[in-house]
């Protein structure tokens, strides 16, 4: 389970949504990711480091294919909520694939609302969300400060969150 992996995927493809002025070109970077998705890692071309650190999610392909579909929705003037609703259901279908490559059992709504935080920057605070270990980094995520001006009390809560989960 990686989820290095997972959030530099979901780094590179908001950059390649956000990073062009031609939505063209930015659909054609997506699309190179989305044909890779569909097919086997085996089949992957070796020397990008990105794919090889991906290939455990061979079986999950179907969600990092997803991910990639709801940055492509984000392209173009039309994207608005519906495009972060689409990318908030797409980043909680590969948290919960990774639970599944990871063997733990997953609160699937819990993951839903905080993969929405994350997001979305907003919704609501689930009491006591109790997401196994490996999760973590879900709970970081979904309550990570909006400004970057948040101080050591912020830290310090993020802190808290990645040692004990809430």
């Amino acid at each position: 389970m990686s989820w290095a992996a997972l959030l530099t995927l979901d780094h590179r493809l908001s950059r390649a949504a956000a990073g062009d002025r031609e939505p063209l070109l930015a659909q054609l970077k997506l699309a190179w990711w989305r044909d890779r998705m569909r097919s086997p890692a085996s089949h992957w071309p070796q020397g990008e480091p990105l794919l090889a650190a991906l290939a455990p999610f061979d079986l999950e392909r179907a969600a990092l294919e997803a991910l990639v579909d709801a940055w492509e929705g984000l392209i173009g003037e039309e994207a608005g909520l519906v495009g972060m609703d689409r990318l908030a259901d797409a980043r909680a279908g590969v948290v919960v694939a990774l639970a599944r490559m990871a063997g733990c059992a997953t609160d699937r709504a819990a993951v839903e609302i905080l993969a929405r935080r994350w997001t979305m920057r907003d919704g609501p605070q689930p009491k006591a969300v109790r997401l196994p270990r490996a999760l973590r980094p879900l709970v970081i995520l979904a309550n990570l400060p909006r400004s970057s001006n948040a101080g050591p009390k912020a830290l310090l809560r993020i802190v808290r969150l990645g040692l004990f989960g809430r």
